[in-house]
Order: structure tokens, then sequence, then C-alpha cells
């Protein structure tokens, strides 16, 4: 076990290291100078101030160099500066990030929570009625955009009921007041789209999971011994079906980071997807690289999530690395 997890470890340093190296030639190859834009606005810029401006970017360097000092920076714990925010990168990254992580965490929360118990009365209720009706709308989640969810979401409660902020963030006089209502409510219309985005394909994956459980030959076993539906779906149908439902959402923690920016964009918040895309747009090489670093980091720590995840509820893999240990120490 030990030797595969430092395996697994130095398989995500081998991809952190190529991302980020792919990342970088690829922003760095994006037309337009930043130094150049920077100054197009100031008619007093002379060519020793562009010059001593690259020079102190390190852009008078070519795309290796650059690289490799960035990376260097990075090992030392220093992000950089950014050029868009005119601050150092960790004060932009770190508000950004703790606002996605509070809108994923409680979007992903949320719809993990009504897709269980939405995908188990489809899947229990198969073919009927109540299964249309749930799959209708689990395919309208997944269908139907999330910039118009979120525009049609802000005329219904902020323009025409006027009960929640169109969007931006909780002013701080809001939480050192202690307001909690002020804070929470500026977080309730972007959860609730996020929420909508994520839970159909949740609903679907636990439908046909949980479909695909009842139909083996132990729970009918179980059901001709006279257990109750209710517990054989709680005891024994559930914990099997939730490993590929565990899986997915492991794997869609790295996607979910980055992936908020219309969300982020419609509803005026500074969360990661936003700052990265404002950043590259802008040929902000430190802010952009930051971003994607956590992004990429962000995907590898789903993946090995969602590995432990599967390890601890399917028997079998644990048995399976078990004897493959013995086999080893034979």
């Amino acid at each position: 076990m030990i030797k595969t997890s430092l395996t697994r470890l130095f398989h995500m340093v081998l991809i952190m290291i190529a991302v980020s190296f792919c990342a970088y030639m690829l922003i760095g190859l994006m037309p337009g100078d930043p130094i150049d834009i920077l100054v197009m606005g100031n008619p007093y810029a002379t060519a020793e101030d562009v010059a001593r401006l690259k020079a102190a970017y390190g852009l008078d360097k070519s795309l290796i160099e650059r690289y490799w000092a960035w990376a260097s920076n990075i090992l030392q714990g220093n992000f950089g500066y950014s050029r868009l925010y005119a601050t150092p990168v960790l004060d932009v990254l770190i508000p950004a990030l703790k606002q996605s992580l509070i809108l994923i965490g409680l979007s992903m929360l949320f719809s993990s929570i009504l897709a269980l118990i939405l995908g188990t009365i489809a899947a229990v209720k198969r073919n009927s009625f109540l299964d249309r009706m749930i799959n209708m709308f689990a395919f309208s989640g997944i269908s139907i955009p999330s910039f118009w969810m979120a525009i049609v979401s802000i005329f219904i409660f902020a323009v025409w009921l006027g009960v929640l902020p169109a969007g931006g963030m909780p002013p701080e006089e809001a939480s050192l007041m202690g307001n909690e209502y002020d804070v929470v409510s500026y977080y309730i219309l972007p959860v609730l789209i996020l929420t909508l985005g994520t839970i159909g394909h949740y609903t679907r994956y636990v439908r046909s999971a949980l479909i695909e459980v009842l139909s083996e030959h132990y729970i009918k076993t179980a059901r001709a011994k006279g257990l109750k539906l209710h517990s054989i779906i709680i005891k024994h149908a559930l914990p099997n079906a939730a490993i590929p439902f565990i899986t997915v959402l492991a794997l869609d923690l790295g996607g979910l980071l980055s992936g908020a920016l219309i969300t982020e964009t419609v509803f005026s918040i500074n969360g990661m997807g936003k700052m990265i895309y404002d950043s590259i747009m802008a040929n902000d090489y430190n802010l952009a690289m930051a971003g994607l670093l956590i992004a990429t980091l962000a995907v590898l720590i789903g993946n090995l999530l969602a590995d432990i995840a599967q390890s601890l509820l399917d028997p079998r893999l644990r048995s399976g690395a078990s004897s493959n240990l013995s086999l080893e120490g034979a």
C-alpha cells in the first residue's frame, strides 16, 4: 500500500511538471506583449522604460529560461506578482480560491444529497410516472444552459421579488456586524445554479448504478428471504451503488473548481474560474499559471480521493491489494 501511494505521488509530481510546462509555453506564445499593453496608454513611456520593465519581469529572456525561473520561485513558495491586479499573486489567489471552494462545496453537498434521494426513488419506482418525472427534471438540468438559468433566477428573485441580491460579494461590514443572512443571501443564487447544473447527471448516475445493483442475485435472494425493501436498499444496494457515484464526485472536483466561470461571471463573483479567464485575457502569466496549477492539483487530488474511496467502499479492491502484497512478499 505504501509503495502504491508513493508511486501515485510520483506520478502526480510528473503530471504537474508536464502540465505546468505545456501551459506556460502556450500562454507565453499568445499574441501581444504584456508590457507593450501595459504602457500603451502612457505617452511618456520611452523605449528605455519598456526595456527596463521587461527586464524587471524577466520578459527579456527566452520562454525556457522564464519557465525555469518561475518553477524555481514556485518551489520556494513565491508565486510572483500579478500585473493585472498590481499585487502579489497570493493576495488574489487565496480569496478567489476561498470563494470557489464555498460555492463548489455547498453545491456538491446539496446536489449529491438530492441526487441520492431522487436517483433512489427513480430506481425503485422504475418506469413509473414518478421515474419519468425525475428523469425529465434530470435531463432539464443537463440540457438547460447555466447562464440562462442564472439570468432567469436573477430576474425572478432579485428584480421581480427583490428578496435576494443580484450578485456580487458580501460586504465586509455585514460579516463584521455578524449579520449572517446578508452574507448567506449572496451565495443562495450561485449555489442554486451550480446545484441545478450538476444534479441532473448525478441523479442519472445514481439511478443507473442502483438499477444494476438491484438486479444482482444477492439482492433477489435477500428479497426472497423476506427482508424489507428499504432495509435492502440502505444496507446492501446503496453502498455498492455509491462506489461509481463517489468516483464521479471526486473526479468532478477539479473541473468544477475552474469550470464555474459562467456562474461566477454572471453573479460577479471573483472565484477561480473568473480569475483564470481574466488573467489569460490580460497576459498575466504569473496569475494564470498559479490558477492553472491549483486547478490541475485539484484534478489530481480528486483522482486520488476517488481511488481511496473505491478501496474503502469495495472490499474486493482491499482484498486484491492484500493479495498483491502477499505475492510480492513471496
